[in-house]
């Protein structure tokens, strides 16, 4: 049995017995105007307000306790006035995102940019799902993993990327007007910067460093608190070409950059004068925890004869727009885009060079670069596909890349037992080895037919004589503007760091049952945060049962792992305690100090909040949580398991 709380939150979109925050506001709930306060005085209230505000005096020590979805939005709005103001998300999600409220999915998964909306998919005939009506129950959630999203497919490539850069090659209408809708979204002049799409965020760092003159700039610096698969590859292809590797630190507790130790290494003096000293890697902000950096770094390393990398692939929908890409002008920059937000997680990454820094590259054969393709006809999984090596034929005749069928490590819908046994879950990305046609296999249980019903996915438009690709998922982030999304996120993210932390285990002296690493109410901080489940022993839930337990409830979570953490010599005994040494890589095997240092560190839960996120996704949520308050939960749920014939997790 689920906790009331956390029923009335799943039926309230469709009862109608009191006004839905999934649906949101037909206008502003407070029209008034109000005298606008300096940014200064905002961000000095702000976590105040926060703290003070929400459920002042307030502890939670049972599910049962927590206040209705309704009493709690009434709270939030109370605090956050501002938030009305973002009601055309609301209407937004209501009209062109249908799918969630049938689903009644929860997706806190998304890291990226999606591309086009649900209601694109439906407007030309590909997804039949009925709407429920007020006289009869909704239906059933179908099974989105079951439907490829046609749109576009890719088509691998292996080349060049110096000469792809500074020559280009033939490219599709489709290919053209994509490339200029995105560097139009992300604020990139076509003068300044060339551009190549990559299969995922991975393909494009490992692309660059195999390009990227590690001979003669030697260094390669990283600024990353959490294990990252496309920074790993980076990595790997770099020491192969003798590049010298450091990573910044991050110190325990709040996981702030260690500012003495990273400007030393930026300002490392370097032998070759004349030379770049290397490649300085930034991510803006942390995907995981949330931690926002400060852009002086990157200007403090162009100072030093860095070359630069942004790593975009984290940033909101509307951050480039105050970034002030002009101003810092890095070398390189990637980023990545999804589909469709909760429904198809895959889609491509961007790899942007400045067309003045294309000369220093090498010459190097590689794969990652594609190839957009429109697709002509929809296509759906069958349940009865065996997965042999002549279905896989004949979805190459019909003109499927293997790759297509691949999915994001991290998506909103039901785990597989292939996701379960692959370990770590990085939100958003791609995992490289799926571009095999081995793995492909492993990870396909299902077939493709082509419906004959369905009409193509008409995204092409032309307008006095240009051809235009209609990217609504864009549009609509556009029309929605900077100020409202950040305010929406802003509200959200710090609304539910303040409520886990006020859930405590009865009887125990009020031991916390939540630890958040990183930032924790600030005006600044990003919308992500990443997060622990202690149970009333003081015993660490592992991450993985979460996420599993999480996916029981329609709610989508990942998790991943924090490391580079450094600890102060009063929390030395609390080291000792903290980190973990994770297990990876094949017995025996040799490890660098590097190496042996980054296995050290915390496996996480993490949660996002994309744009479309609303206030029932927090309360749900955070109803999902306090359900670790009882103490026997997590066993009721493994039992429950066994009784449905899936296996039993051991923790």
């Amino acid at each position: 049995m689920q906790p009331r709380c956390l029923e009335v939150a799943s039926q309230v979109c469709f009862n109608g017995c009191c006004p839905s925050p999934i649906l949101g506001f037909s206008e502003p709930l407070n029209k008034t105007s109000k005298p606008r306060n300096t940014s200064a005085t905002c961000r000095q209230n702000f976590a105040k307000t926060t703290t003070s505000s929400i459920f002042p005096n307030t502890h939670f020590t049972n599910p049962e306790s927590l206040p209705s979805l309704q009493e709690s939005f009434n709270g939030f709005i109370k605090v956050y006035p501002q938030y009305s103001e973002t009601y055309q998300v609301d209407q937004t999600r209501e009209q062109e995102y249908n799918h969630l409220a049938i689903s009644n999915h929860t997706c806190l998964d998304y890291i990226g940019i999606g591309l086009f909306s649900y209601a694109q998919l439906q407007k030309h005939g590909l997804d039949k799902q009925i709407l429920p009506s007020a006289s009869s129950p909704p239906p059933p959630p179908q099974n989105t993993q079951n439907m490829h999203v046609p749109f576009f497919s890719l088509s691998y490539k292996t080349g060049n990327l110096k000469t792809q850069l500074l020559h280009g090659g033939q490219e599709s209408a489709l290919e053209s007007a994509m490339k200029k809708r995105i560097m139009s979204f992300l604020n990139i002049s076509e003068n300044d910067y060339s551009m190549v799409f990559t299969a995922n965020r991975t393909s494009a760092f490992k692309l660059l460093a195999e390009s990227y003159p590690f001979k003669t700039s030697r260094k390669l610096l990283t600024v990353y608190d959490y294990e990252s698969e496309a920074v790993e590859a980076m990595i790997d292809s770099s020491e192969k070409k003798g590049a010298q590797v450091m990573s910044a630190e991050f110190s325990w507790p709040g996981l702030r950059i260690q500012s003495s130790k990273l400007k030393k290494m930026v300002e490392m003096k370097s032998k070759r004068k004349k030379m770049k000293r290397g490649l300085f890697v930034f991510p803006l902000h942390s995907r995981m925890t949330g931690a926002r950096y400060p852009y002086l770094w990157m200007n403090r390393a162009k100072e030093n004869e860095w070359h630069i990398l942004i790593d975009a692939c984290a940033l909101g929908p509307k951050d480039m727009d105050s970034f002030g890409l002009s101003l810092i002008h890095p070398d390189f920059l990637i980023c990545s885009f999804y589909k469709i937000f909760g429904e198809n997680p895959s889609g491509f990454g961007c790899l942007f060079v400045k067309k003045s820094t294309v000369p220093i590259l090498e010459d190097s054969l590689g794969s990652g670069m594609v190839n957009l393709v429109l697709a002509k006809k929809p296509l759906r999984l069958l349940d009865e596909f065996s997965g042999t090596d002549s279905d896989f034929e004949h979805l190459s005749k019909l003109g499927l890349q293997e790759d297509e069928l691949d999915s994001s490590n991290s998506f909103s819908g039901p785990i597989s037992s292939q996701a379960t046994q692959s370990g770590r879950v990085e939100q958003g990305e791609t995992s490289e080895s799926q571009t095999t046609g081995a793995t492909a296999k492993q990870k396909v249980s299902k077939t493709l037919e082509i419906v004959e019903s369905g009409k193509p996915a008409e995204v092409m438009r032309q307008e006095n004589g240009i051809l235009e690709i209609e990217c609504r998922g864009l549009d609509q982030v556009d029309s929605l503007g900077l100020t409202r999304v950040s305010n929406r996120a802003r509200c959200l993210i710090n609304w539910m760091v303040n409520a886990l932390l006020k859930l405590k285990h009865p009887n125990t002296e009020e031991i916390p049952l939540v630890r958040i690493y990183g930032p924790r109410v600030k005006f600044d901080r990003g919308p992500a945060l990443a997060f622990n489940l202690f149970d009333w022993k003081g015993e660490k839930v592992e991450a993985p049962l979460v996420q599993k337990l999480a996916d029981r409830s329609n709610i989508s979570l990942s998790y991943g792992f924090l490391h580079h953490i450094s600890f102060p010599d009063k929390y030395e005994e609390e080291k000792a305690t903290v980190l973990e040494k994770r297990v990876s890589g094949a017995k025996g095997a040799a490890k660098n100090k590097r190496k042996e240092k980054g296995d050290l560190g915390i496996t996480v839960v993490t949660v996002a909040l994309g744009v479309l996120a609303n206030f029932e996704d927090t309360y749900r949520f955070w109803a999902f949580i306090a359900q670790f308050l009882d103490a026997d939960f997590v066993e009721k749920a493994k039992w429950r398991y066994t009784a449905l014939n899936q296996k039993t997790v051991e923790v």
